[in-house]
Parts: C-alpha cells; sequence; structure tokens
C-alpha cells in the first residue's frame, strides 16, 4: 500500500494511494486513527483494515488534495552522514568504520510539495536526496536478521542542509534542522510492496539538472544495520523517520559550490516510491507566531 497523509476541504487524515485516486479511509473507516504515525501504533491489526477499507473507500483524485507530510511529527527524526562512498569521496573524509547519526528535528518536516525555505542567516543551502523508512512497532535490541520486521515502509527524503551552520556547531543538528528542511514524502509504501530496499535507483535533480544518481545497493550500512545499531542504544517507537544517508553530487563539493538560491526546484525521485518535489523560497520575515 501507498499510505498517504493529506488535505481536502480543510481536513487532514489518511488515504490509501491508487493509481491517480486517493481512497478516503475517513470516509470508510472512521473508527481508525486518522494520523499515520497513530495507526502504525495501533499495530499491524490497524493497518489490515486500513487495506480492506481501501476497496470500498471513496476516491478523490489526487490533483484536487494537498498532499501532506505522510507522518507531521514523527517521535524521531534521525539521519546517517557519509553513507555512500562517492559521497564520502567528495567529501574528503575517510570510510566511518562506525555509522555517522544525527539527529534532524522533527519541527523541520515538511511535505512533499510544500517550499524549502531560503535562511536569511546563510545562502549554504544544500539538498540531499535519501531514502528514508518508518519504524512500524516499538522495538529494541533488533538484530539484523529480524529488522526488515519492525520497518512499517520507504518514502523519499530531502535531507537539506545549511552547510555553514553544519560545519561550525560541534553536532550537526542545527545546520540539519531549520524549518522546512525536513521534506518527506510522497506517502509511505509498505515494506512488503518494495521488497528489496536496497537495490533501488535514486535520482536528485534541481530545476531539471540531475545533480545526484545512484542506487540503493551503494550503501555502506544499509537499512537492517542501521536498525540493530539504533536500537541497541535506545527504543525505536513507531512513526520514527529514519534517513540513509545521500550520494555524491551534493552542492558543497561541486567546484565551485552551486548552493540553492530562491525560485529552485529540488526533485528527489526513488525507485518504487515516488517523486518529492520542493521549491526554494526566502525564508518568512515572521519572527514570531
Amino acid at each position: 500500500m501507498k499510505l498517504a497523509t493529506f488535505t481536502h476541504d480543510g481536513v487532514t487524515r489518511v488515504g490509501v494511494v491508487i493509481g491517480s485516486e486517493i481512497a478516503d479511509l475517513g470516509e470508510s473507516a472512521p473508527e481508525l486513527p486518522s494520523e499515520l504515525g497513530a495507526l502504525l501504533a495501533a499495530g499491524p491489526g490497524a493497518l489490515d483494515r486500513a487495506g480492506r477499507a481501501a476497496a470500498r473507500a471513496p476516491r478523490l483524485d489526487l490533483e484536487e488534495v494537498k498532499l501532506e507530510a505522510p507522518i507531521a511529527r514523527p517521535p524521531e527524526f534521525l539521519a546517517i552522514g557519509l553513507n555512500y562512498a562517492d559521497h564520502i569521496a567528495e567529501s574528503g573524509m575517510k570510510k566511518p568504520e562506525f555509522p555517522l547519526f544525527f539527529n534532524k528535528q522533527s519541527s523541520c518536516i515538511a511535505g512533499p510539495n510544500d517550499p524549502i525555505h531560503l535562511p536569511r542567516v546563510s545562502t549554504a543551502l544544500d539538498y540531499e536526496g535519501e531514502l528514508g523508512f518508518v519504524i512500524g512497532r516499538r522495538c529494541r535490541h533488533v538484530p539484523r536478521a529480524r529488522a526488515h520486521e519492525v520497518i512499517a515502509g520507504y518514502l523519499a527524503v530531502n535531507d537539506v542542509s545549511v552547510r555553514d551552520w553544519q560545519f561550525k556547531a560541534q553536532t550537526m543538528t542545527l545546520g540539519k534542522s531549520f524549518d522546512t528542511h525536513g521534506p518527506i514524502g510522497p506517502w509511505m509504501v509498505t515494506a512488503d510492496e518494495i521488497g528489496d530496499p536496497h537495490a533501488l535507483e535514486l535520482t536528485t535533480r534541481v530545476n531539471g539538472e540531475i545533480r545526484q544518481h545512484s542506487n540503493t545497493k551503494n550503501l555502506v550500512f544499509d537499512c537492517y544495520a542501521i536498525v540493530e545499531t539504533l536500537s541497541t542504544v535506545f527504543t525505536l517507537l513507531p512513526g520514527t523517520v529514519i534517513s540513509t544517508g545521500t550520494p555524491g553530487g551534493v552542492a558543497f563539493a561541486m567546484k565551485p559550490p552551486r548552493f540553492l538560491k530562491a525560485g529552485d526546484v529540488v526533485k528527489i525521485e526513488i525507485e518504487r516510491i515516488g517523486a518529492i518535489e520542493n521549491r526554494v523560497i526566502p525564508e518568512p520575515e515572521t519572527t514570531l507566531i
């Protein structure tokens, strides 16, 4: 299934994408949670009911709805650096012997077509096309051989990075967590529909120009190794989003760097998942909300 969060007529709920339409679970199964993270937390039975409800649900054309981030506020939003050999090489770094994890604040989450803010405090705005996955059940100490059991599904992620803030801070969190700098989507494709997550083509385009083109078979630490390592340390919760790193071709490594500007459009497409596409705009002038 392709599980999406969408807004229609001012109401946000969960649906199942079928071709160019979305089956409205809020109409056919109002007893199910209307937020994807809560639906996952309700257990595999809830996903089964969602699948059955989709068959009888009224449908809307995708063009009639606004696709939101599949999970608006994940309990954890984690990512990994230097996880493709070509990105390690362009960064001038050594291959990590242990995964380089960092947090992105969940407040940076944005929808698959929402704008990305060019910060007032920096012009070093960069893209990172990545495969992300979503934890489907509460888990701890998951061995690699069973990691597939706790992954609910997969989505595309843009690990937007403000490079000067990333490099000047003691950790990468500040440079990775500006508002709007975590677009995800366009929906979550359940693991059974993806099959092998380590054989997916990934392409990032800026204004139609291919900047990144790789395959998840090139991950240094794959999805299952990531789950094993993280769950050794802390409990992973349903709805947690984990991004798996970016391949070579990022803007800061170009000579000269080709950072994103207002008006640029970044499209990240992953085989068997779909695409997210976000336009860069100047950060709004709002100071207090």
